[in-house]
């Protein structure tokens, strides 16, 4: 076909040309194709030429997509298991029907009887919290004048009715009864109770202290700053301690005292300090608290 188009297409542009030439040397349609050497029956030989070929070899296999047979194989091979796996199932669903029951009582059972442990343990847990309780009531009798703990005091009975329902629970002694108490241990833990309060009684009680470094400054430069240490120093009261000092430069020639004294928080504190001192009003002009540390 494509052949025949541009032989077609020469034939016209040809006769275009003729037209365009003198009337001698115009030709016919008919004329220019007898001349022209165009293989119009070429897709009829090859046709012929196919047949030929496929009498002698057999006719040829066309091409089959492997990706769409490898899609087809592997539903086929799930539609077999799919098959295979319902044929299966269908027989022994009642026999797993039953191995579930089975195990579901099997279940409740276990839990039932892990109810009842855990009921028991409660129980057991509860006395076991009130014996505990008494026993630390005794061990922590007050002291009457420091002599020693009072002797313990018996618990008072408890009702014939409730001795009765104990009687019938399930009863777990873990600490064994107060009357199987050893008389020798009860006195060794009271031995141990009076020595352990006179130990604590000698032990000196922590005294609380403190560091504190004070900025005392004067009114001018002309001040005497010895003297002003000297009334400084001078301050003694019960709990307070001076230590090192020196001056610090300010400006314009004016320098302030630095002291640290060490003081019981108890008997002294900064407010009496600052009181104290500020009664130097010839030589001390203010009185501030640079650093204060615990000791």
């Amino acid at each position: 076909m494509v052949r025949a188009a541009l032989a077609h297409s020469f034939c016209s542009e040809q006769q275009r040309f003729i037209q365009r030439q003198p009337k001698r040397l115009k030709m016919t349609a008919a004329a220019c194709l007898t001349q022209e050497r165009i293989w119009f029956d070429k897709p009829r030989y090859d046709e012929a030429e196919r047949q030929f070929y496929e009498r002698m070899n057999g006719p040829t296999q066309p091409k089959q997509d492997t990706g769409a047979n490898s899609i087809l194989q592997d539903i086929a091979r799930a539609r077999e298991n799919i098959q295979k796996s319902l044929a299966g199932s269908g027989g022994s669903g009642a026999a797993d029907y039953g191995g579930l029951t089975a195990r579901m009582k099997n279940l409740e059972l276990e839990n039932q009887s892990l109810h009842n442990v855990v009921e028991e343990l409660r129980s057991a847990l509860s006395k076991m919290e009130s014996r505990v309780s008494v026993l630390e009531k005794r061990s922590t009798a007050p002291t009457v004048n420091g002599t020693g703990p009072a002797s313990p005091q018996k618990a008072p009975p408890a009702p014939a009715k409730q001795e009765e329902e104990d009687e019938d629970e399930d009863y777990i002694d873990l600490f064994g009864s107060d009357e199987e108490v050893d008389e020798e241990a009860e006195r060794l833990k009271e031995q141990r109770l009076q020595e352990y309060a006179a130990k604590k009684a000698k032990k000196p009680a922590l005294i609380a202290k403190s560091s504190i470094l004070l900025d005392i400054k004067p009114w001018d430069d002309e001040t005497d700053m010895a003297k002003l240490e000297e009334c400084v120093r001078s301050v003694q009261v019960d709990g307070l301690l001076w230590g090192a000092s020196k001056l610090v430069p300010v400006g314009y020639g004016i320098k302030k005292l630095q002291i640290n004294c060490v003081v019981e928080d108890d008997k002294v504190g900064t407010d009496f300090l600052e009181e104290e001192i500020t009664k130097f009003e010839d030589y001390v002009q203010s009185v501030d608290v640079a650093a204060f540390n615990k000791i």
